[in-house]
């Protein structure tokens, strides 16, 4: 499906790995079909927004970057106020930006509160891209009420409240805060429904499922090839993203875990913050990268030890790769409960990450016929959600 006229389609989003990477083959697909794309960004993914073809539109962020992840603290307060701050700030960087090119559709992260501010400004309609699980019906009651008590009865948890308030009154839109984060009106579903808590309570009317949307990566980030020695081999991959990966300790287990084991191979990414140094003697069946090409891996893999977040849980989905579950933070533990109750994963805490315990995780899952079954059998399930032809065809149904 294409639309009969090129539009105009504004994308928001904040510079982080799992809010822009979900959606950027539908921003490709979007160009593709002839649509002009602005894409409102930080400078730090102006260059992975620009190879899409979209046109990066550069606004300044106050919000902490992935080089100081302890700059999210560890209380809720800590993680929701700083989006606001930034909101705030970015509203009029952003109006300013598109004054005079205001566009037919704005499509938005789930974290881009200004956006759906310019829509209704603009008088334009709003579609979130989400990269994880939705509200479902009575998740307000179930899951948001007592988590968000405490906060609400805190003085600086009622100091945010009144001032996201007041900030939603000044932009004439009338929605209680947390329903204006947490309800859009229209929302694509960038994860399987499988990975989704409660799927038969979703609202279907404003969500729509169309899984993982990927795309050929190798242009970006390379592709990865089997060692002449690990021929016949059982291929392991270990990563905890992009974020939370100062863990020497945790990659130290893994190397002691597998490193004697001659029928295993052992792909270990440690991100930015471990120093190589800090693993100790490395045997010759692993090797140890600061990134690797993820998708292009999990296609040749036969286990994946992963944080849970939504992009390596969905990607572990759809390759039909059983999972060792290891979060270190947010919606990853929820991920990590989703991904073994549908029977491909083992949830391990970071606290019982030993060398033992992840080895009988991983040899354990393997052993069970009925695991690779089920991993199939969503995999399978995945290839029918659409993707990002999908998500395309609903941005397109929605344009005026």
């Amino acid at each position: 499906m294409t639309s009969a006229k090129p539009a105009h389609i504004a994308m928001f989003s904040i510079a982080a790995p799992g809010h822009v990477n979900p959606s950027i083959e539908v921003i490709r697909e979007l160009v593709a079909r002839g649509h002009r794309v602005s894409y409102a960004i930080p400078a730090s993914f102006a260059e992975r927004v620009a190879e899409t073809g979209a046109v990066p539109v550069i606004w300044k962020s106050v919000l902490p970057t992935d080089d100081e992840p302890e700059a999210w603290g560890t209380e809720l307060i800590d993680n929701i106020e700083p989006f606001l701050d930034d909101a705030v700030q970015a509203l009029p960087q952003l109006a300013a930006a598109f004054e005079g090119d205001e566009p037919d559709l704005v499509l938005h992260d789930i974290t881009a509160y200004p956006a759906r501010v310019l829509a209704h400004r603009w008088g334009v309609p709003a579609i979130s891209l989400s990269p994880n699980l939705v509200a479902w019906e009575g998740y307000e009651e179930e899951v948001a009420a007592p988590m968000t008590a405490e906060l609400r009865a805190s003085e600086r948890g009622r100091a945010y409240y009144a001032r996201f308030r007041a900030w939603l009154d000044e932009n004439g839109i009338d929605e209680d805060p947390d329903r204006f984060v947490g309800r859009p009106r229209r929302s694509i579903v960038l994860i399987p429904r499988a990975l989704q808590p409660y799927a038969d309570r979703v609202d279907e009317s404003v969500h729509t499922f169309v899984g993982s949307c990927q795309g050929d990566r190798s242009a970006t980030q390379g592709t990865w090839r089997r060692p002449a020695a690990a021929e016949g081999k059982k291929i392991l991959l270990v990563s905890l993203g992009s974020t939370f990966t100062k863990q020497p300790a945790f990659y130290r287990a893994c190397i002691e875990a597998f490193g004697d084991l001659p029928d295993w191979h052992v792909v270990l990414q440690i991100g930015r913050f471990t120093d190589e140094a800090d693993l100790g003697t490395v045997p010759a069946n692993v090797e140890v990268h600061r990134w690797v090409p993820q998708l292009d891996i999990l296609r040749q893999a036969d286990a994946f030890i992963t944080h849970a977040g939504a992009g390596g849980s969905q990607e572990g989905l759809a390759t039909g790769t059983p999972m060792v579950a290891v979060p270190q933070a947010v919606d990853q533990f929820g991920n990590a409960d989703m991904l073994a109750s549908l029977g491909v994963a083992r949830h391990v805490s970071m606290e019982e990450a030993d060398a033992a315990t992840l080895r009988e995780a991983v040899l354990g899952l393997l052993a069970d016929p009925q695991v690779a079954a089920r991993a199939e059998e969503i995999r399978a399930q995945m290839a029918t959600e659409g993707g990002t032809r999908q998500a395309a065809d609903l941005i397109e149904a929605v344009l005026p």
